[in-house]
């Protein structure tokens, strides 16, 4: 029998000499980087607009966050399953048609060297949501972000051809006064 074996060994394995019986293992608290750089992002796009500038003042007021992920309980994450949470689905969204897109969608990982991988669903929801006319995006941090951002802005607004159809359901927001 060898010593990583042996009854013992595991019983040493799970004693620390530096905690008493009953301290739990403290562990450092995690960084969640991809979500400060996304706040940093988002206050520039916030002065961009306070200050005039055309990325701001196009982009500023139409782009926003999905918070699909984070941490939750069960019960939580099955009820916002059932209301339409769906896996994949891109960090910020730009509800504004530019350069022949619909809008656009920005995966957002932090920068190298603390970026994530791609996981298959963001992948796939990239490929859906191009294949539906959208620009879609992975922007590793907050510098390519900002150039992504800026180059959309840039470009000439989406020119719909012909009328659009008419919505005979929900439109009673459309009668109301403030």
């Amino acid at each position: 029998m060898s010593w990583a074996t042996h009854p013992s060994a595991k019983v040493a394995a799970r004693k620390s000499p530096n905690r008493t019986a009953g301290q739990a293992r403290k562990s450092a608290p995690r960084i969640d980087r991809e979500g400060l750089e996304q706040k940093v992002l988002i206050r520039w796009l916030y002065a961009q607009q306070q200050n005039g500038m055309q990325v701001g003042q196009l982009l500023g007021g139409v782009t926003f966050h999905v918070p699909n992920g984070g941490q939750r309980n069960k019960k939580t994450a099955a009820d916002l399953k059932m209301q339409g949470v769906r896996a994949g689905v891109s960090d910020l969204v730009v509800a504004k048609a530019r350069g022949g897109y619909h809008g656009l969608y920005i995966e957002f990982k932090a920068a190298p060297p603390h970026d994530a991988a791609l996981a298959k669903s963001q992948r796939e929801w990239l490929e859906k949501m191009e294949g539906n006319g959208y620009l879609a995006v992975l922007a590793k941090g907050v510098d390519e972000a900002k150039a992504v951002l800026v180059a959309y802005a840039s470009w000439p607004e989406t020119v719909v051809a012909g009328e659009p159809e008419v919505m005979p359901h929900g439109s009673e927001w459309r009668k109301a006064t403030a």
